[in-house]
């Protein structure tokens, strides 16, 4: 049995898969808040109190770098060491991975009905693959072919990256944020915090109050998904510019990767926003800011775009690591 894991800023996903004929089958799946625990060790325990299985293989996705069997996560005070997982897990065979890795490693193995398609594209069976996913962070990660149907993953840290305005409103956008961190990095506009940060933004820009039905929906639920369900079916002028803008941004980011790595595979969308937002994705907003690529514009339409539908990807494609599917650069 393979225990998985996607450890997050906001929530950690853990399952258990069983292996049938080379094939992970879920078995059990859990999902806690990642600050009521005050490290990982201690919610593993909860876990393997829970479900007491008994492990052959283990794999970790975490939100941030990895190196030598260790990470510190990007949005949560935890520092994660495999040496430390071992004997908690009671297996040697524990890896841990970038969670754009865990998310990238699914794909090879997703079938079309888990995948949306934004761009139809001609992709290159046998090209890179890029993958972005906005989520609480920004993620990216390219999947390189190698012999056998196997690919070899670059986890990056692209996220931070510095964060590009390519018209007049998002230079003002950019001024708006160093306002308050100085320097504007991709993560602090394509992300659920970024959606919110937009939306004030454009809030500040029109003059425009929070309405108290929209204060009560904030209070209630996560303010990125309020603006995006607002924003979609324009209840609110803040809502809608904030989360086009957002849609904007994406293509462009996403465009940018492809060339990047010359994604002639494709380009795909991961995370919890994109499965959200699919109608606005479809629309020109995107498409355009994802071509918008000067003399590499009829390049830029060729690349297909998608959309992983299935939330349990990052779960499902470190239990393929764990199996050995590909391997981690």
């Amino acid at each position: 049995m393979i225990l998985t894991g996607d450890v997050g800023g906001t929530k950690v996903n853990l399952a258990l898969f069983d292996i049938k004929k080379g094939i992970p089958s879920l078995s059990v799946e859990r999902s806690y808040a990642s600050r009521d625990y005050p490290d990982l060790v201690h919610l593993l325990e909860h876990f393997l109190k829970e479900t007491q299985p008994k492990l052959s293989h283990a794999c970790l996705g975490v939100a941030g770098p990895v190196h030598a069997g260790r990470c510190q996560i990007t949005h949560l005070p935890w520092e994660i060491d495999v040496r430390e997982l071992k004997p908690l897990l009671g297996t040697d065979l524990v890896s841990l991975i970038n969670d754009l890795a865990a998310m990238a490693s699914a794909v090879p193995h997703l079938v079309p009905e888990e995948m949306e398609i934004i761009q139809e594209g001609q992709g290159d069976p046998n090209g890179n693959i890029g993958v972005l996913a906005a989520g609480t962070g920004l993620g990216q990660a390219f999947l390189i072919p190698e012999e056998k149907g196997r690919y070899r993953v670059m986890a990056t840290e692209g996220g931070q990256c510095d964060f590009s305005a390519r018209n007049p409103l998002e230079i003002s956008l950019r001024e708006f944020l160093s306002q308050v961190s100085g320097r504007v990095c991709i993560e602090d506009v394509l992300s659920g915090p970024g959606l919110i940060r937009i939306f004030e933004f454009m809030k500040e820009r029109e003059h425009a109050p929070e309405p108290d039905w929209l204060v009560a929906e904030f209070e209630q639920g996560d303010p990125a998904s309020v603006i995006s369900r607002n924003g979609l079916s324009r209840k609110f002028p803040a809502c809608e510019q904030a989360l086009e803008m957002f849609v904007s941004v994406y293509g462009a980011v996403a465009g940018n990767l492809a060339l990047q790595m010359m994604a002639r595979g494709g380009v795909v969308l991961g995370g919890g926003i994109a499965p959200e937002i699919v109608p606005l994705l479809k629309s020109d907003l995107f498409l355009e800011a994802f071509r918008d690529k000067g003399k590499f514009s009829d390049f830029m339409a060729q690349i297909p775009v998608k959309v992983v539908m299935n939330k349990r990807a990052p779960l499902l494609g470190a239990a393929y690591f764990a199996l050995g599917e590909n391997r981690i650069q």
